[in-house]
């Protein structure tokens, strides 16, 4: 199953806190079924009914059923710039 970093649980509870709907939203990966084809992602209130929910430290993660498929054993990594945006990247598990 996916896994976040420290960097990745902050980020995501960062940027889902700031919905009016913090307590059950999360930031939901979704696309195609290779993970180097990239994936969209987007806050949601709640996960979809076939979404597979990852929940690390208290940082949501909702993955439809490709994206389920093509991160089972990655590691999310998210790195702050300067100005206060986030970038996510894959790494495998080791």
């Amino acid at each position: 199953m996916l896994t976040l970093t420290e960097n990745a649980q902050t980020a995501v509870k960062s940027i889902v806190s700031n919905g009016p709907e913090a307590e059950t939203a999360g930031l939901r990966i979704h696309g195609g079924d290779d993970a180097t084809a990239g994936f969209a992602l987007s806050v949601v209130a709640a996960p979809e009914e076939a979404d597979t929910v990852v929940d690390d430290e208290g940082a949501r993660v909702f993955l439809d059923e490709g994206a389920a498929a093509a991160l089972d054993d990655q590691v999310l990594d998210a790195q702050v710039d300067d100005t206060g945006g986030v970038r996510f990247g894959l790494t495998a598990q080791v």
